[in-house]
């Protein structure tokens, strides 16, 4: 079941994000996104059509993105696994470990957030060690 709101916004604009946009770019084949929402929930509809923008400007392949639909008790695939408590959680994989994870309210858009710990844990896109 897929989120209707990681739809991407039609009015995001890619260009005021430019260096987040290059960082997802650089590890859209690299990294898995797994997103716990619902489309009832008033946080997802105010955050995550601004980040399906961005994965979708970075040019993220579907296949990267693994979405998790809850319930109103936030219940649903992965809660216990993952120790999801609080949505949107988006978590980022690489070769099943976890590098970084951004929890419903934190003071800055989830892709700048998850941009900004990527950078810091893989690196910058350009092959340097953080």
């Amino acid at each position: 079941m897929a989120l209707d709101t990681l739809d991407p916004n039609p009015v995001w604009v890619a260009e005021a994000y430019s260096d987040t946009v290059d960082i997802l770019e650089a590890y859209k084949d690299e990294i898995t996104y797994k997103v716990w929402g619902g489309d009832w929930c008033k946080d997802c509809q105010a955050k995550l059509p601004d980040f399906g923008a961005a994965l979708d400007a970075a040019g993220v392949p579907d296949n990267r993105i693994e979405e998790y639909e809850l319930d109103q008790d936030k219940q649903g695939p992965g809660v216990d696994e993952y120790g999801i408590e609080f949505i949107p959680t988006v978590l980022v994989e690489r070769n099943g470990e976890e590098v970084a994870r951004f929890v419903e309210d934190e003071s800055v858009p989830i892709a700048v957030y998850l941009a900004d710990r990527l950078e810091a844990a893989l690196g910058q896109p350009n092959g340097n060690a953080p």
